[in-house]
């Protein structure tokens, strides 16, 4: 008795005590070795139960505290990240420290600010950043440019975008940085940026052309969808970017448009006398007269002129910028008609080519369609391979809409019906059994003890019985058969009882005898 009690207390305190237990929830998760011991300290300190696992790195608490916990935990600046910011100048002596030191600690600083930056997006989960800042020499022209180097561990993987956008924030952070410059590499030796001069490039036109793929996608799909129904329409669509930066300049002349400019006119004349073909001194002389006074024979006049007309003229530069879509490619597979025939089962038809042509129209005004661009868009009608489903799913609503139970709240649920499961195991194969044996003993005692209470228990049974017999049997019926019957059914039940309970009986015999002794 004494062991099945102390057995029950310690079952039953175990189990107040489990289902008292308030319970834990998750405060911080990927903890540095210096944010779990600063924090575990900090919570020792208020006297607050709390749990750690994962090697340090997730620490539990109570959750009706978690909210208040982690406002104070923030208010004293952990976790810090496991890194160090521009906390490091704040207990620094600016007296004895050198411009060295302070370079150096300005540039932890600066490393781990962008660490916990980059933390803080989405499917990352630590980071770490180096910085090259070198220093222009002396006597040069050129200094020599800064560069960055980034580990980050992620959850899944990256986006393009995402890459891109960390390049961008540490090179604006950093004066000089240029986003060419900064390497990015994940937990897996996998290089996500390069820092080649064409990377960028190739990078913005492949996000520009998955999202416009994604955007005219959606429309595609929301538009037959509210057609066909939700599920039972599969698109594909392509485009066709062209990337090149093409400039273009043209001269247009108007012949008709025409200025006069300037003019310019010039005269000339001449006049030659007729001297017989003799070739003199006089002849030669300047200002030579003629004896004679014959007239000149040759006379001659010459007038020019020159006219400059301005003509109007048109100058026009293209510019097309990179990205322009050359053609748009659509596939549409579009399921068809399910209705219930006499029996109850879904019967399969094909749509008509009347509403295929519907739906391609729909489809060619959704996405700009454009012939001469040498667009395509092809709307097929297949069965697909799984019919939909007749059942709909049933959502909850009025009072069980509002248990909405979160997956803490079901497994707590979970682990007090396991355990009282395991109290009806332990009451029922435990406790019942071993309370029957009890109650068995105590009877295999008062049979032993009234068979060998003698002839007075016979004798006083025997008065007993004798009523419930007829009047006329009582004077036939010798007393000392009735006896002797009674006696050996005694003896015989004593034995049973004896050989099927040897301990007890042994038990109460040493009583006896202790008793008979004393």
């Amino acid at each position: 008795m004494l062991a099945v009690t102390a057995a029950l207390i310690g079952f039953f305190a175990f189990v107040i005590m489990r289902v008292t237990t308030p319970q834990m929830t998750t405060l911080f998760t990927d903890l540095s070795v210096e944010d779990s011991s600063s924090i575990i300290k900090d919570l020792e300190r208020q006297g607050i139960q709390f749990e750690i696992r994962n090697e340090g790195s997730i620490i539990m608490v109570p959750k009706d505290k978690v909210t208040r916990l982690r406002m104070k935990l923030a208010e004293g600046g952990l976790p810090k990240g496991g890194g160090v910011g521009y906390e490091v100048f704040d207990k620094s002596d600016a007296l004895g420290t050198t411009s060295f030191v302070q370079n150096i600690n300005h540039l932890r600083a600066l490393e781990g600010e962008l660490a916990r930056t980059i933390r803080a997006i989405d499917r990352i989960q630590a980071a770490r950043v180096h910085l090259v800042l070198p220093e222009r020499p002396l006597f040069a022209r050129e200094a020599p440019e800064p560069s960055a180097s980034i580990v980050v561990r992620v959850r899944g993987s990256l986006e393009a975008q995402q890459i891109r956008a960390i390049r961008h924030l540490v090179a604006s952070a950093v004066n000089g940085l240029k986003p060419q410059r900064v390497s990015i590499v994940d937990e897996a030796g996998q290089l996500l940026a390069d820092g080649a001069q064409s990377d960028p490039d190739q990078q913005i036109g492949d996000e520009r052309r998955t999202a416009f793929e994604k955007r005219m996608r959606k429309q595609v799909e929301d538009i037959v969808s509210s057609v066909v129904g939700s599920g039972r329409a599969r698109v594909q669509l392509s485009a066709d970017f062209d990337f090149n930066k093409v400039t273009q300049t043209s001269d247009k002349y108007d012949p008709e448009g025409r200025v006069l400019r300037s003019s310019q006119t010039r005269e000339e004349q001449s006049m030659t006398a007729d001297n017989n073909g003799q070739v003199t001194v006089n002849n030669e002389l300047p200002g030579n007269q003629q004896n004679n006074g014959v007239a000149a024979k040759d006379q001659s006049k010459k007038t020019e002129e020159t006219n400059n007309y301005e003509i109007s003229r048109t100058t026009k530069t293209e510019v097309t910028e990179a990205g322009r879509v050359n053609r748009i490619s659509v596939a549409v597979l579009v399921d068809g008609i399910y209705t219930k025939n006499d029996k109850g089962e879904l019967a399969y038809t094909d749509r008509t080519k009347e509403q295929l042509d519907r739906i391609a129209a729909l489809v060619r005004s959704a996405i700009g369609f454009d012939q001469k661009r040498g667009d395509q868009v092809e709307v097929v009608n297949l069965r697909f391979a799984d019919a939909p489903s007749t059942t709909p799913i049933a959502e909850p609503s009025g009072f069980l809409g509002m248990l909405q139970f979160t997956k803490d709240d079901v497994m707590y649920f979970v682990e007090l019906g396991v355990m009282m499961l395991l109290g009806l195991v332990v009451l029922f194969l435990v406790i019942r059994p071993l309370v029957k044996r009890i109650l068995a003993s105590d009877e295999v005692a008062a049979a032993i003890s009234g068979v060998l209470a003698g002839p007075a228990a016979s004798e006083e049974a025997a008065p007993a019985t004798q009523p419930l017999l007829p009047s006329g049997a009582a004077s036939a019926i010798d007393v000392a058969t009735i006896q002797g019957q009674v006696h050996a059914q005694s003896v015989h039940r004593v034995g049973e009882l004896a050989e099927r309970n040897p301990n007890e009986t042994v038990a109460i015999v040493r009583q006896w005898l202790s008793e008979s002794a004393k």
